[in-house]
């Protein structure tokens, strides 16, 4: 489930056992994850930022409770820059993952990264605030989930740019790997729903008018561990000397990838796509 493994040579001579099989299901994963997330960018950018060039931000409110509010200027502001910060970060962020762009175009690639882990953290304060200011949909359990996304979002950019100061390559490679799997955290809260929705053939598990139950709940806290989880079995895997934890691995994180895309697939056709 690593990003990074476009990075990795799968076909080297004499690689172990396994190997092929976790980078073959990493770059699936990630293809399936970055083609999603640019889909979810772009959203982002036509149906809000058409409303604003249309002079139209009320039908924000189509999509976030109380997203624009009259007489409210500096808080519309903040909600404005929470989510075309939320662009730049979902549409720059798997640019830094891709080998080609990072040798032709290094200079390019180090400036991409700056600003993936400033755009990264602030949207995620920004976000914050318009949680406690203008409320969200859920209760307090979501809310929470919520709120630990945002602080592992800012932890890891922190965290990722230390190491890079620090010149420790290997460090900053997990910091940043961690840090593109919880800044999609509400991308994947999004994916996961429809995936669940799509199997069950509605809400289970939770009250779609309130948007709460134990399944928002559950996925309040899963959107940010279980992908961190998944990275992790990838990144233990990858150093491991077992040929069947590679293998292990490496159908986790396929059947993860079958989950993700039946996700996105729902998602797109039932959110997004109608919107542009």
């Amino acid at each position: 489930m690593n990003p990074a493994v476009l990075t990795a040579d799968a076909t080297l001579p004499g690689e172990a056992p396994g190997t092929r099989a976790l980078h073959v299901a990493g770059r699936a994963w990630f293809l399936i994850a970055s083609t999603g997330q640019w889909l979810f960018a772009a959203y982002v950018a036509v149906f809000f930022g058409g409303a604003a060039l249309d002079g139209e931000l009320s039908r924000w409110n189509e999509e976030l409770p109380r997203g624009y509010i009259p007489g409210q200027p500096f808080d519309n502001f903040v909600v404005a820059t929470h989510l075309f910060l939320a662009f730049v970060a979902l549409a720059g962020g798997p640019l830094q993952f891709v080998r080609s762009l990072r040798e032709r175009f290094p200079r390019a690639h180090r400036w991409n990264g700056r600003l993936y882990l400033l755009t990264a953290a602030s949207t995620a304060l920004a976000g914050i605030y318009v949680m406690a200011t203008r409320g969200s949909v859920g209760d307090l359990t979501l809310h929470v989930g919520m709120a630990f996304n945002t602080l592992l979002i800012v932890a890891f950019a922190w965290l990722a740019w230390r190491a890079a100061v620090d010149r420790d390559l290997a460090a900053h490679r997990v910091w940043v790997l961690r840090l593109f799997m919880v800044v999609g955290g509400m991308w994947f809260f999004r994916v996961g729903l429809m995936f669940w929705m799509s199997i069950n053939q509605g809400a289970v598990g939770f009250d779609i008018r309130t948007f709460s139950g134990p399944f928002i709940t559950f996925m309040g806290f899963a959107q940010t561990l279980l992908p961190l989880a998944g990275l992790q079995l990838y990144l233990a895997a990858e150093r491991s000397g077992s040929a069947g934890l590679r293998y292990a691995a490496a159908g986790v994180v396929g059947a993860l990838t079958v989950a993700m895309a039946l996700g996105l697939y729902v998602a797109a056709n039932t959110m997004w796509l109608p919107r542009f």
